[in-house]
This record gives C-alpha cells, structure tokens and sequence, in this order.
C-alpha cells in the first residue's frame, strides 16, 4: 500500500508540469486544486480578467483525465439549467431526464455571482449532497466531482455576491494572482511561437494521473496521523478568530474540520503521515479567509481577511 500511495503521490506532484505547459506560475492555485480533490471539497477562485482562470481548470481537468464542463452564469440562467430538466417527448408522450452541466467531474462555474440566489443555491445543493433531485427521482453525480467557480472581486456591478453561509460550503477560496514580469514574458513568449489556449493537445498536454491515483491518494490522506496537540491548535485558531474585535465572525466548526481536511492533505502531498502546526498554518488563510467577516470599521481602516489572519496565526500559541 505504502508503494501505491507513493506512486500516487509522484503522479499527483507531475500535475504541476503539466499544467504549466499551458498556464504560467499558478503552482498554489494547482496545490490548492489537487488538496480540494483529496478533500471532496469544492474551490472558488478569485481574480481579476485576463489571469487564466478557465484555462487553469480546463488544463487540470486535462492532466488528470476528468471530464470537464464550463457553465457562464449569467442573470437569466435558471436552475434547470444547472442541474438538468425533464424533456416532454410529444413522440412518444414520455418526460425524459435531460442531464445538466453539473453531470461532470470537473464543473467550472464561471463567475458565480451573476446569477441570482436561486440558481446559485440549485448549484450550492449539488455541491453539498452531489446528487440532483428532479420530481423524487435521486441521479447520483459522476465520482471524483468538483466545483471550481470564479469570480471577479474588482467588479459588482449586476451581481449577486455569495452570503457566507454559502461561502462556507467552499472549501477553498483561492486567489489567483497576476503574474510577476518574467511569468508575463512567458507567456507572450508562448503565444508569440503559435500556443493556442484552445488546443491543450497541441501544447503537450498529456494526462499524468489517474482516477485510480486519487483513489489511492484520498485513502492514504485518511490515514495522516494527528497529534492531540495538533487537533487543539485547529480549535484554537478557529476559535480565535471568532474573538478577533477585527472580526463581526469568525470561523465555524465547519470551518475548524475544513482546516483540519486541507493541512492533512497537505502533509500527506509533501510527504508525511502525520500532521504539523506548519502544515496547518500552510493552508489556514485559503480554508478560512471565505469563512470570516471583517467587521465596517475593519474594512474602513483597510483590514483584510488575509491580514486578520496572519495575526490570528502570530498570537495563537503554536504546540511543541
């Protein structure tokens, strides 16, 4: 087994190459990918137009050899258009169950909020019990399944922003950033010697890992060990961050087994079997900056999520 989980994890570590035949310098944005499908978590995505979003999934997708679906939301989608609808065949007289988009294992839903509460809550279901409901008939989801959905945070005009309470049923909220000169050089460099972002077969993109690699990995990140010191420093944090006078609140409990899931997946991709406050720390801003609200004074005085986090994991004492 321990030879499996291994091979598994060299597979999953070759991701990171692979992608970046196609997407320059997002190497966190690809970890935080690969730990939510070790989870069975979903991930927002957050960042300005133009920074590779769509072609990130779309080439991930690739280089694991999952399907992928890509659904614009926009104001008039409707949930039917999520989730799938039953058809009136005027032939035979007969509803027929015509699949959604969502009938995927990688579904990128792209800028989530510009399309209203309900159709966003259609998705936010799926997400949580991965199955549609349509007229008491339950169509299980294909396996793995994830949500990778985007949003602009420069932008709100026409939208509807996410409350936390469906935030919280994310993952992760990861940012995806611009890139530094050298990263922007390459990839004009890329596009001036022919690289078409719609032909990820034609940039080398290949598949090199496996549904059965994930299999093995989620079961070897099961079974990272975990210190009681550990557990505790994961109660602390979250329950520090609920006492931040930054904060209007803080973390759930959700949050707390959330944080615990991503640093042991975390552990396991770098290496280990057990758990460290370091790999706690590693993933604490990505699993808990969607799940705090900085309180209007906060924001007022250029507070951020990020930066009450830091602070939370500077005062909270770490275990030896």
């Amino acid at each position: 087994m321990a030879g499996d989980a291994d091979e598994a994890r060299a597979a999953l570590h070759r991701l990171r190459t692979e992608v970046a035949k196609a997407v320059v310098g997002q190497d966190a944005v690809v970890t935080g990918l690969v730990i939510a499908l070790l989870c069975r978590g979903h991930v927002l995505l957050e960042g300005v137009p133009g920074v590779a979003k769509t072609l990130l999934v779309r080439t991930f997708a690739a280089a694991l050899d999952l399907d992928a679906k890509r659904l614009q939301f926009t104001p008039d989608l409707m949930p039917g258009d999520v989730t799938g609808s039953l058809i009136f065949d005027p032939r035979t007289a007969v509803f027929t169950f015509r699949e959604g988009p969502v009938f995927t294992n990688l579904l990128l839903a792209d800028e989530i909020n510009r399309t209203p509460p309900k159709t966003q809550s259609a998705l936010l279901e799926v997400m949580e019990e991965h199955q549609v409901s349509v007229e008491g008939v339950r169509r299980p989801l294909p396996s793995p399944f994830i949500v990778a959905a985007t949003q602009n945070p420069i932008e709100y005009e026409g939208t509807y922003p996410l409350p936390e309470a469906q935030l919280d049923r994310f993952l992760l909220k990861l940012t995806v950033p611009l890139p530094n000169r050298e990263e922007e050089l390459g990839v004009l460099r890329a596009h001036h010697a022919g690289f078409d972002p719609r032909d990820l077969a034609a940039a080398g993109v290949r598949p090199v890992a496996s549904a059965a690699d994930l299999d093995t990995a989620r079961r070897a990140v099961g079974q990272v060990g975990v210190s009681e010191g550990v557990l505790g420093y994961v109660v602390d944090l979250c329950r520090a961050t609920r006492s931040s006078p930054a904060l209007a609140s803080g973390a759930s409990p959700r949050g707390a087994t959330a944080l615990l899931s991503t640093a042991k997946a975390w552990a396991w991709i770098a290496g280990r079997d057990y758990l460290t406050p370091d790999d706690v720390k590693a993933v604490a801003r990505a699993t808990l900056r969607h799940r705090v609200r900085l309180r209007p004074e906060a924001e007022l005085e250029g507070a951020t999520a990020d930066g009450v986090l830091d602070s939370v994991l500077a005062t909270v004492p770490t275990p030896r």
